[in-house]
């Protein structure tokens, strides 16, 4: 059994996004031998870009599971062409609008109701509803992902969020009433960021420089699909936007698991963004800081646009990983592949990991 990887390159310029291409099962035989996945798909532009690694590397039309880990348009956007252009067998996307029963309970406004806040989800997450349509028409199987949620074979399998967890999420999404008012101390936070300079950093290994237990990102982020996949003890885990309170969900599953796998692939959140990670959700991901020149047999990978520095990735958080012993590559525009048991591939070639970053500019705040 093996497995082969591709985090295809998403953002000309400055957005970043994310598009994997998946496969794994036994890659030197038959298609029927192999399941192929597609994890997000990126903007509207990226689909072509996903249909066609889909066809000339791992040489089939048939996708048998796409999954929208949240539907964010860097994410979302590019799997309608993915549906319409490949034979696409499961969608594993969340229907938030199907999860409204006593929501309206949570927000002070009395005119709302729990149909109306599902109509309201339904306009807000208009791309999520209308790929759910285009799947239904298409006669493709739809399943919402949560913790427990496999694949056929067992090897893929859902870590997070739960159904519960999710379902406390949905009052914060975007567009949804105000549930509190907001606080003179939020407005201060939110003027700082505005007004952040740049600033020259410098690092010591294995010091977790601007990383905190605290950061915290959206209800949306945090509602991604954290999905993992284990072949020949081998784990390795996508984590799409997901933020530390998700993590750490996802690290108690992982703990509780008695495969004995070790993990060798791990997905930096969010594109490298520093609200997503802190130290201790990486020390139960990933393990403690390593001694300078120790690696791990981990490798990471970060999905960035070409031009999205200093925002992503953050180099505090490349940083993180590294001095963790993770062999650290982004994309920064550019397709890369990780893989095991898997047949060479013309023209591509081992690429360097990242540098740990002793010094570097980046945002004050």
């Amino acid at each position: 059994m093996g497995y082969e990887l591709d985090f295809l390159g998403v953002g000309e310029e400055s957005k970043s996004g994310d598009a994997i291409a998946l496969r794994f099962g036994n890659l030197f035989g038959a298609r029927h031998e192999q399941t192929v996945v597609v994890i997000d798909g990126g903007f509207m532009s990226t689909g072509e870009k996903v249909v066609e690694h889909i066809r000339s590397h791992f040489n089939t039309d048939v996708v048998d599971i796409v999954i929208s880990t949240h539907p964010d348009q860097d994410h979302i956007n590019g799997l309608e062409t993915v549906l319409t252009e490949l034979t696409v067998r499961e969608l594993w996307i969340h229907q938030p609008w199907n999860h409204n029963q006593k929501l309206a309970d949570k927000f002070s406004d009395g005119r709302v109701t729990d149909n109306s806040l599902g109509q309201r989800l339904k306009e807000n997450l208009e791309r999520a509803c209308s790929l759910i349509k285009l799947a239904e028409k298409k006669g493709i199987t739809v399943r919402e992902p949560f913790t427990g949620l496999q694949d056929a074979s067992g090897c893929l399998k859902v870590l997070g969020p739960s159904q519960q967890y999710y379902e406390d999420l949905l009052p914060d999404f975007d567009g949804m009433p105000e549930r509190v008012t907001v606080s003179r101390e939020a407005i201060g936070d939110l003027l700082k960021g505005m007004l952040a300079s740049v600033k020259r950093f410098f690092a010591t290994w294995g010091q977790d420089h601007q990383l905190s237990d605290d950061a915290v990102t959206s209800a949306k982020n945090n509602s991604s699909v954290i999905t993992q996949l284990i072949i020949d003890g081998k784990r390795l885990i996508f984590t799409a936007d997901a933020g530390i309170q998700a993590l750490e969900h996802a690290a108690d599953q992982i703990e509780g698991c008695i495969s004995g796998a070790e993990l060798r692939f791990i997905q930096i959140p969010h594109h490298g963004s520093r609200r997503n990670v802190g130290p201790s959700v990486l020390n139960r991901l990933l393990g403690s800081p390593v001694i300078q020149g120790e690696c791990r047999e981990i490798t990471a990978f970060v999905s960035t646009a070409k031009g999205g520095e200093p925002k992503h990735p953050r180099k505090a958080v490349l940083n993180a990983f590294t001095h963790r012993g993770a062999r650290v590559l982004a994309t920064r525009g550019v397709g890369i592949c990780h893989s095991h048991s898997a047949p060479s591939r013309a023209g591509w070639s081992p690429l360097n990991p990242e540098p740990y970053h002793f010094e570097y500019e980046d945002e004050e705040a």
